[in-house]
């Protein structure tokens, strides 16, 4: 008689929005379904905005699990950018229900996890379907907030470069000073505040 397999319950953890001067930065953390595949999942970056936004409705519908997690400027700019990262995975992982037996971090850092068996994976997001697909819902979320706050403040562009320093940014910083979404830490921010 053979005894019958266990399914490890595996997170994938990513992370959106570390680079910009504005908005949050948003972690999710998703666990797979075997019994309902996820055909096309991969490097956010890599597909196109269409693609993501398909995507992210079928993660949402099949995965056995998932949390999108913001941490907003305020706290950026109180803990720094790296701690606001970690403490936004920590809170997507504890969010999943049931929690996962073992978790997969794309980079090369891990947060603190409490004893949860993890393991950090540099370009993660392109080798583990799970990571794949919490980069995608980290992506979707993110610029979906990104196009609501271009709505509220239409002058800075936020639906096209999503808080990222191009040149239309920067110079929009020149012209109006920095909103309440901006990261006031960040060296761009602090050199174009209008006091």
């Amino acid at each position: 008689m053979k005894a019958a397999a266990v399914t490890r319950r595996i997170a994938g953890v990513d992370e959106a929005g570390r680079g910009p001067l504005a908005g949050p930065v948003v972690a999710a953390a998703v666990i797979l379904d075997d019994a309902r595949p996820i055909e096309g999942l991969d490097d956010s970056k890599k597909l196109s905005a269409a693609r993501r936004e398909d995507l992210f409705e079928r993660i949402r519908d099949r995965a056995a699990g998932f949390a999108i997690v913001e941490v907003g400027p305020e706290d950026i700019d109180r803990l720094n950018i790296l701690q606001a990262t970690m403490t936004a995975m920590v809170r997507a992982v504890r969010s999943l229900d049931p929690l996962p037996d073992h978790v997969r971090v794309d980079g090369n850092r891990l947060p603190d996890l409490g004893g949860l068996s993890c393991e950090a994976l540099i370009g993660g997001d392109g080798l583990c379907k799970a990571i794949g697909a919490a980069s995608i819902l980290a992506k979707v979320h993110r610029d979906r907030l990104m196009i609501d706050y271009h709505a509220r403040w239409p002058d800075y562009g936020f639906d096209r470069h999503k808080g990222y320093p191009t040149a239309a940014h920067l110079d929009a910083l020149d012209r109006l000073g920095p909103t309440p979404i901006h990261r006031r830490s960040f060296r761009p921010v602090r050199q174009k505040e209008l006091f």
